[in-house]
């Protein structure tokens, strides 16, 4: 059985730096990208960063230059690190790997940006 499980989130102050973890158990078929996935109260859910199976990365606009996708394929883990953090970032961030057959879902961290 597939779970992920993002932690990391937590209340920060403009200009901070969160470092948010989607630990991924059980195996996993072919996946078709790996990403990071925002949602605010009454908004849809935004891509914030991607990880393809070509190795490229893409961000949304709005955290480029700030936030950075990556991976530990040893330990099953993907990351966002979040620099330079504004109000705006404050959202529930979600883990999301679809494959062929599945789309894998974590149960997200929420992120605060408060001054």
């Amino acid at each position: 059985q597939v779970k992920l499980v993002e932690s990391g989130g937590g209340l920060d102050r403009p200009g901070g730096a969160l470092l948010l973890s989607c630990e991924v158990y059980g195996p996993i078929a072919v996946i078709l990208n790996m990403t990071w996935i925002s949602q605010t109260p009454g908004k849809q859910r935004e891509m914030v960063a991607r990880f393809s199976t070509r190795g490229t990365k893409t961000y949304a606009d709005s955290v480029r230059g700030r936030f950075t996708f990556s991976r530990d394929r040893d330990t099953n883990t993907v990351y966002l690190e979040m620099n330079s953090l504004k109000l705006e970032d404050t959202a529930t961030y979600f883990c999301n790997i679809p494959t062929f057959d599945e789309n894998y879902w974590g149960r997200g961290t929420q992120v605060t940006v408060s001054s």
